[in-house]
């Protein structure tokens, strides 16, 4: 592993034609790298995800072939069928194929009906959802301004839902925090952690859980959402395909049966920059830095 990381490294200083002494990390953001462990995990997900397109009758698909339910029965040589004991014997590649067919797969399909032309979200309740973003133009304290009376209006309102989320990384765990304010109701805080996922998927993610909140709620009829990655909202209604669908679709999912409800039912997302320091969002903030992690096996945190 040293070794490729140093091949890495001096890839990135010959993109850059930079100094031998640039601090590695930095160098391989600039030129887009990511770090070579990952890029291996990448390589080797790819690799036994393959698995899935051999033919039925080939030997490592009778393997790895599972029941899809109760009544259909297993393969003889199926990787579910064997003891504890027989699959210690058998390679990890198999095994680790098994796991990512069976265990990733199934949480998103590229048919979804949320993906489906003329019914989606975006064609059938496109008057229903709107997005407020930051003119850069203008001082950050108008912008403030602008959050604190929308913010005063909707505390007035008993139909409004005002949701602040936020995410952070610290040593590859990712917080996930949001807050949900809602007139004569107690604050609810949503907070979940997760490893080695990207900034995007934890503030989507963020987003789901607290849209679920809200969404049952019989009395809301307008969620205001506040964020400070906006580019990240508009992927829920980005149709094209992008590696975060499968958050995207519940959350569509979630958004189709808010509307179906009342047709003055809609969903606001609002840009809130970390620049401005609004103290809302720098409260959110400030709850999805508090996590301290700790590894749970024996591991090197520097």
């Amino acid at each position: 592993m040293k070794i490729l990381g140093k091949i890495q490294r001096r890839a990135a200083i010959w993109i850059l034609d930079t100094f031998r002494t640039s601090p590695t990390s930095r160098i391989k953001a600039i030129a887009g790298l990511i770090p070579i462990k990952f890029h291996l995990h990448k390589l080797a997900s790819r690799s036994q995800l393959c698995s899935t397109a051999l033919p039925k009758n080939h030997l490592i698909k009778t393997l790895i072939e599972d029941a899809l339910n109760i009544y259909s029965k297993l393969p003889l040589h199926s990787i579910n069928s064997l003891t504890d004991h027989q699959k210690s014997s058998i390679k990890d590649h198999l095994i680790d194929s098994y796991n990512k067919l069976y265990g990733i797969l199934p949480s998103f399909s590229p048919l979804d009906p949320e993906l489906t032309l003329g019914s989606r979200v975006t064609d059938t309740f496109q008057d229903r959802f709107s997005f407020n973003l930051s003119n850069k133009a203008k001082n950050d304290t108008a912008r403030s301004q602008q959050l604190d009376d929308m913010t005063i209006v909707s505390s007035l309102s008993s139909h409004t839902a005002l949701i602040v989320s936020d995410a952070s990384i610290k040593h590859n765990i990712a917080t996930s925090v949001s807050h949900i304010h809602m007139q004569d109701k107690p604050l609810i805080k949503t907070v979940h952690h997760a490893v080695f996922v990207t900034s995007t998927e934890a503030e989507l993610f963020t987003i789901r859980c607290s849209l679920n909140q809200a969404c049952n709620e019989e009395e809301i009829s307008k969620i205001i959402v506040i964020t400070n990655s906006i580019h990240m909202a508009k992927k829920i209604f980005d149709m094209k395909s992008h590696p975060y669908q499968i958050h995207a679709t519940a959350i569509l999912k979630e958004l189709r049966q808010f509307f179906s409800k009342h047709q003055e039912n809609h969903i606001e997302f609002w840009e809130c920059p970390n620049r401005l320091k609004w103290n809302l969002h720098r409260s959110t903030d400030k709850d999805s830095k508090v996590f301290k992690p700790v590894p749970v096996l024996p591991s090197k945190i520097s």
